[in-house]
């Protein structure tokens, strides 16, 4: 597969997005397999939701390098951050998390700056649902530590909140 006059900086955008992704993937579903031994079953059910979330995320970017002739290819996967608490996994993520906003960002600022108005909105989209994600685990991460003790609280905007509110804009 030969790319049809790709920008090559997109190129390399989209294969750091498809490796952090499907790490991302790895790294809620072993924390969903975690937090249920743990016997936190809301929790367990939330990762396996973002889990979820983000393979979608790898698809589209699947779906858009083969738009573009180039063969998907993920270069290395991230070892997977493990905790002692539920709120240590949620302090992991949001690194993790923050890295993926940055990067979307960055993709986003370049295609803005190279004219690349489909490439932009592509990235600027997953930016969107990115930034949603890390605040979303901020709130919960801040409201699990504002209630002593409690491990169970999930907060309003869970993923199915999200995915509900997607399937509305569609």
């Amino acid at each position: 597969m030969l790319a049809v006059h790709t920008d090559q900086r997109v190129l390399g955008y989209l294969g750091r997005a498809l490796s952090l992704e499907l790490s991302a993937v790895q790294l809620y579903s072993t924390q969903a397999r975690l937090l249920s031994t743990w016997g936190l079953a809301e929790p367990a059910e939330r990762m396996r939701a973002e889990a979820q979330e983000e393979l979608g995320h790898a698809n589209r970017i699947i779906e858009r390098m083969l738009a573009i002739g180039v063969a998907p290819g993920a270069s290395q996967l991230r070892p997977v951050k493990v905790g002692r608490s539920l709120a240590e996994l949620l302090e992991h993520n949001l690194v993790f998390e923050s890295e993926l906003v940055g990067l979307y960002r960055n993709a986003t600022t370049h295609c803005a700056h190279a004219g690349l108005h489909d490439d932009r909105l592509f990235f600027e989209s997953l930016l969107n649902d990115e930034q949603t994600h890390h605040d979303e685990l901020m709130k919960w991460l801040e409201e699990l530590k504002g209630h002593t003790g409690s491990d169970l609280t999930l907060p309003s905007g869970t993923s199915r909140t999200r995915h509900l509110r997607r399937e509305r804009r569609t």
